[in-house]
């Protein structure tokens, strides 16, 4: 029985499925700050206890696309404590590594490379907070990758057609074919896949017997109509699709009828956002291939924060909003609830040292007839009992429109709706939904909300500072070309805009105005020399640049108090004797200062004619203007990849 046992072992491959682990969230938190590490070091020691061959990971591994010191150090220091050592690995490696990781300065294996000692391989697609952006296009998985701690795969180069060529893994009679797809823009990505621009490669020889694995990081819920990446467009020889993003725990392998195959949604491992999808007890999947057949079994993480979170509507309670002591009585409704929550996240707690006593609780209260209270107020009472003191309550209320009965819509059924929280908003749906309710005199006419919005969230997310203005400008140049190769009339320049403007829209190149506004202002912080893994101190980093006018600190930047670099004033000789160490940190400080200046914004009084005007002599002085036609990015020429692939071993296997 043994030895049937030791053979089964043999020819199984052991995966530990993990996705979204979203390292350095909320890392200034003095509370919470250390969650993401205590949590991602248990994952690890999963990993070692259920002694499996290797980590595949969904994305996300960073919660930063810019991680800070501290956060990197952090998991430097687990993949090397955990990830390397003495023991063999089990499988064997049969695809081309050079087109595998071909994106890569170093494309090969860590546990193939004789100078590092791995002992448990992770293999890791980027998801949208760690996607790669700014020079050379990199992201923090490309750094782990070239430090051998990590293998990177699944990144595309080409915003025109996807190819995606299989890792192929065997072990003892089990094949596996492993499909990587890092995170794009949803948008985009559901455009390639309706015009058929994204190709799945498939071994050449015997390709039934091979278990076909695919890991993706992208919407999977339906946000809108191009948002999201419907499952049926997934290809249908594969058996197992490893889906990321979605931090919903749905780990029990869900069938897809149409395309016959199984979906598996592990969700994220800590709570980053306060809501529902995120009380879920959170686990990671140990995933079993042998042969054809496969078996997912779900394991707890028991370090993970306890979320609880309660939907309480005041209108349905016994609480009587025309009582004159009606917002004391739902406060200590609410202190009766809470305490309620903490009793049972304290009979509930796993025991585990490492598990923090303090949980996350969440009351969304419809607050409907009801007059509020101070939440920060209503926070102090549970200080040091709590995780998230200031952010207990969350008060909703249903809409109400004067125009239901013009629209002949349900009146009845809006009001079973539940309200909808702000937590899970995308900050570009935001800045749309703004401009869509506002004054018709405060509509965008140049600019479009879209790609304003998408601007807006490179800002947010991955700290592009001049996304914006450049998003600005670049949209200001294309209408003022479009006007002068029209020529159109004084009078008729208003309605020639919004005419172009719908324009843009229906051709959907907003996608490519974006894309261009946020490479030139990668090019911008590439010329002033920013850096990720700078010398800054971006713990303080609030996205603004370090002068406000070019008159003021002008030779002074970090050095300031320690040295002046290009200061004016007189020298003794004890000032010339510690010369070199103030002065080189002084002109450091120099060339931070110089070379900066904020956004200007053109004053909402003057005309668009003027604005233009105004913009053709600033692009004049400035120098040539580009082509606001042409796409830097690479393409993919249609050559079939794999016709390249020279045998790095005999036993190479061979897709098409």
């Amino acid at each position: 029985m043994a030895a049937n046992k030791d053979e089964d072992s043999s020819n199984t491959f052991k995966i530990l499925l993990v996705t979204d682990i979203h390292l350095g969230f909320a890392e200034r938190d003095p509370v919470r700050g250390n969650d993401s590490l205590v949590t991602f070091e248990e994952i690890l020691e999963k990993s070692q206890e259920h002694n499996v061959d290797l980590i595949l990971m969904g994305g996300d591994l960073f919660h930063e696309n810019k991680p800070s010191r501290q956060i990197m150090h952090g998991c430097l220091t687990l993949l090397r404590k955990y990830c390397m050592g003495d023991r063999p690995i089990q499988f064997e490696f049969l695809s081309d590594q050079s087109i595998n990781f071909e994106h890569c300065k170093f494309p090969m294996l860590n546990y193939e490379d004789l100078n590092l000692n791995i002992s448990i391989p992770v293999f890791s697609i980027h998801g949208n907070h760690d996607d790669p952006t700014g020079a050379g296009n990199l992201c923090s998985l490309d750094l782990l990758h070239s430090a051998g701690l990590l293998n990177y795969f699944g990144k595309t180069t080409s915003l025109e057609r996807i190819q995606l060529s299989p890792i192929l893994l065997q072990k003892g009679t089990t094949k596996l074919a492993l499909y990587g797809l890092g995170s794009a823009r949803d948008e985009r990505l559901h455009r390639l896949f309706l015009n058929k621009n994204v190709t799945m490669l498939r071994p050449r020889e015997n390709k039934d017997d091979w278990f076909n694995l695919m890991v993706l990081h992208q919407n999977r819920a339906k946000h809108s109509e191009t948002n999201y990446i419907p499952e049926h467009f997934l290809a249908e020889f594969l058996d197992l699709v490893f889906w990321g993003h979605e931090h919903e725990c749905r780990l029990t392998p869900e069938w897809n009828d149409q395309q016959s195959f199984y979906i598996t949604q592990p969700g994220s491992s800590i709570a980053t956002s306060l809501s529902e999808g995120e009380t879920k007890t959170k686990h990671v999947g140990l995933l079993q291939v042998r042969g054809k057949d496969f078996k997912i079994t779900p394991i707890r993480l028991e370090t993970v924060r306890q979320f609880y979170m309660e939907n309480i509507v005041l209108s349905e309670t016994s609480l009587d909003p025309e009582d004159q002591n009606a917002v004391r009585k739902v406060e200590i409704f609410c202190s009766e609830k809470v305490e309620q929550l903490i009793e049972k996240a304290a009979m509930e707690h796993t025991g585990n040292k490492k598990q923090p006593k303090e949980p996350l609780i969440r009351l969304r209260i419809d607050y409907t007839g009801f007059e509020t209270f101070s939440i920060y107020r209503f926070g102090r009472n549970f200080m040091n009992r709590v995780a998230n003191p200031d952010q207990i309550i969350h008060f909703t209320r249903k809409k109400t429109s004067g125009n239901l009965n013009k629209a002949n819509i349900d009146g009845n059924l809006l009001l079973n709706l539940k309200p909808q929280s702000l937590d899970a908003a995308r900050v570009e749906d935001m800045v749309r939904d703004y401009f869509s309710k506002t004054e018709a005199s405060s509509q965008l006419q140049v600019l479009t909300e879209r790609g304003l919005g998408e601007a807006v969230k490179e800002f947010v997310d991955k700290e592009e500072k001049a996304a914006i203005s450049e998003l600005v400008r670049y949209q200001l140049e294309k209408t003022q070309k479009h006007l002068k190769l029209r020529n159109i009339n004084q009078d008729d320049i208003d309605a020639e805009i919004h005419l172009f403007k719908q324009k843009r829209k229906e051709k959907t190149v907003e996608d490519e105005e974006v894309h261009e506004a946020i490479k030139r202002a990668q090019d911008m912080q590439t010329k002033k020399g920013d850096n990720a893994f700078s010398d800054e101190d971006d713990s303080m980093d609030l996205g603004f640049d370090d002068e406000v006018s070019n008159t003021s600190r002008t030779s002074r930047g970090r050095g300031q108090g320690r040295g002046r670099g290009r200061g004016s004033r007189s020298k003794s000789k004890s000032d010339e004797t510690n010369d070199q160490s103030a002065s080189g940190r002084g002109a450091r400080g120099g060339r931070r200062g110089r070379g900066k200046s904020l956004a200007v914004v053109e004053p909402p009084s003057r005309s668009i004619k003027e604005m233009f005007s105004a913009s053709s002599r600033e692009s004049q002085s400035r120098g040539p203007k580009r082509d606001c036609n042409v796409d830097n990015e690479d393409t993919s020429d249609g050559e079939d990849l794999f016709s390249k692939i020279q045998p790095v071993r005999q036993n190479k296997a061979h897709c098409s």
